[in-house]
């Protein structure tokens, strides 16, 4: 008889089967590792649902399958849910809400897999739902920090993080000027009022990613709740002209697209093309509703009837991009972007349109986006040891953050697992610089941010070409580093899967516009933190 204490395991994967089928030998690897660990530790790790041998993967990949899973469980035993893949937190929330056991979420420290990911937007997810839990990772489950802390849990419930790294707002040097202006900012922002434009809302189970309609409105922002089938019909009214328009703007551009023949397996011209019609189809219906920041869901529906909009959602968030005309041809945002926020992220929706004016008014380049926070390792950044984040997404990255620009682009077709339907990235290398990190999220019904700067540093092509094949290749990528983070003060603080980045001119320049745009968070009302290194911060 085993006497050993039990300890329930869940995983949440992906709605698509393919994705799961891939990172099904991740998780093997993953939950392997942690049975040894917890077995070392006299505990029985037992999982909660079984492999399914029709599906070829063990994860509960709906939200209905994560209901019949929870019922089964006995909901007074500590829970893992362990992560290797990216996964739709909406599978497993209503189980976890109602959970009694201590909960920890666990994720492999892998970039091939996208389980940090995953878990990070488990973890927003759980925080605006208000359901406690603790958060862990590793790489081999065998680190001295990993088993320090997976004791703390076992013994306790609870694991507490590192986060002398955050300070509140009111820690915060702000002069008299920077007040006055970021005070006069928000309340014309608040008194002007704002649209967003939402393509359908909960992308891949992203709860977190949701703002309630009152927390929104406190903003002066407005939600147009649009549908992906209206982004759909819009295309099909787009000519051809139009669209090879748009096409040979880039072309003279430098841009490249990495076209081939087979459309299963590679990108074609056809998916390029499908991709500029829906680019003119979302300006246009931007325009139509009067829509100052948009974001389109895609990853449901319109999968599976046109090519990827990644490559739409970098052009929409650069100033100098196609231009599109109406009816009457005009030239509709000319010269400049439309703040568009990748997955429909919200939260991240909120910071673009703030940002993307506030930079305007700062005489910054206003070009914003998301990204993943995928992975990180330390490497030498002149000559010196740094941890050194990989920053990625899926092709929302404006060319204004790239090395060369549009000649620095490129557009590779999506991962077939993924995109059935093809269509491409906007791929680069984000250039050196400074720049300023934020995140919006939701916690005791309330917005948050958290703050900094950081710096993107430049790695070797040999180090960068590595760095993209252990994640996704055919994605953008930012070299990061945060002063004064640790990697496990970022994993223990976040409360999303996405980070939000803006250049500065220099490193003073990025300390004072992160200072106006603290306070201007601060004057609408968002709970603002300070974190990392920050002049003039007084602990």
């Amino acid at each position: 008889m085993d006497n050993r204490k039990k300890i329930l395991l869940v995983s949440s994967g992906d709605l698509r089967l393919d994705a799961n089928q891939v990172g099904w030998e991740f998780q093997t690897i993953m939950e392997q590792q942690l049975e040894a660990s917890l077995s070392d530790l006299g505990y029985q790790l037992k999982r909660g649902h079984a492999f399914d041998s029709e599906k070829q993967h063990g994860f509960i990949d709906s939200q209905k399958m994560g209901m019949e899973v929870f019922k089964n469980l006995d909901s007074n035993l500590p829970i893992i849910v362990a992560e290797s893949v990216w996964q739709y937190s909406h599978h497993v929330l209503p189980g976890l809400m109602t959970h009694k056991g201590p909960i920890l979420t666990l994720a492999n420290w892998e970039g091939l897999s996208s389980g940090l990911v995953g878990m990070l937007n488990l973890n927003g997810s759980l925080t605006k739902a208000e359901v406690e839990y603790s958060t862990l990772w590793s790489h081999d489950f065998k680190d001295e920090y990993f088993k320090t802390k997976l004791h703390e849990w076992l013994k306790t419930g609870t694991i507490s993080h590192d986060d002398s790294h955050v300070t509140s707002f009111e820690t915060l040097k702000i002069n008299g000027d920077i007040k006055e202006k970021s005070e006069r900012f928000a309340t014309e922002f608040f008194h002007g009022k704002s649209i967003m434009g939402i393509f359908d809302e909960g992308c891949m189970g992203m709860f977190n990613a949701i703002v309630p309609d009152k927390l929104l409105n406190r903003l002066g922002i407005f939600k147009e709740r649009l549908s992906q089938s209206a982004l759909y019909a819009e295309m099909l009214k787009v000519g051809d002209s139009e669209a090879t328009d748009v096409l040979n703007w880039l072309l003279n551009k430098g841009m490249r697209f990495n076209w081939g023949t087979n459309p299963d397996t590679e990108l074609t011209k056809e998916q390029t093309l499908e991709q500029c019609k829906m680019y003119i189809a979302a300006i246009r219906i931007a325009d139509q509703y009067g829509c100052d920041t948009i974001g389109i869901q895609y990853q449901q529906g319109l999968k599976d009837l046109v090519a990827a909009s990644d490559l739409v959602e970098g052009l929409l968030n650069n100033e100098d991009r196609p231009p599109v005309f109406d009816s009457a041809n005009k030239e509709l945002y000319a010269k400049n972007s439309i703040p568009h926020f990748n997955e429909v992220d919200e939260c991240a929706g909120i910071d673009a349109l703030i940002t993307t004016r506030l930079w305007k008014e700062l005489g910054l380049s206003p070009e914003t986006t998301l990204h993943d926070i995928r992975w990180g390792e330390e490497c030498l950044v002149d000559g010196k040891l740094e941890f050194v984040w990989v920053f990625l997404i899926s092709g929302a990255a404006p060319p204004a953050h790239f090395i060369g620009g549009y000649a620095g682009a490129s557009s590779e077709r999506q991962p077939p697992m993924y995109f059935k339907k093809g269509g491409g990235s906007l791929k680069g290398i984000s250039k050196p610089g400074f720049i300023v990190w934020s995140r919006i999220f939701i916690q005791e019904d309330e917005l948050h941010c958290d703050l900094g700067i950081g710096e993107v540093v430049s790695l070797s092509e040999e180090e960068t070409n590595r760095r993209w094949e252990n994640t996704t290749p055919a994605w953008p990528i930012m070299h990061a580093v945060l002063p004064g983070i640790s990697k496990n003060q970022m994993m223990g603080r976040h409360k999303a899967n996405h980070i939000q980045v803006v250049y500065a001119d220099s490193k003073e320049s990025a300390i004072n516009a992160a200072k106006f745009k603290a306070s201007v968070f601060n004057s609408l009302g968002i709970n603002t933190s300070i974190c990392g290194d920050f002049p003039e911060v007084t602990k």
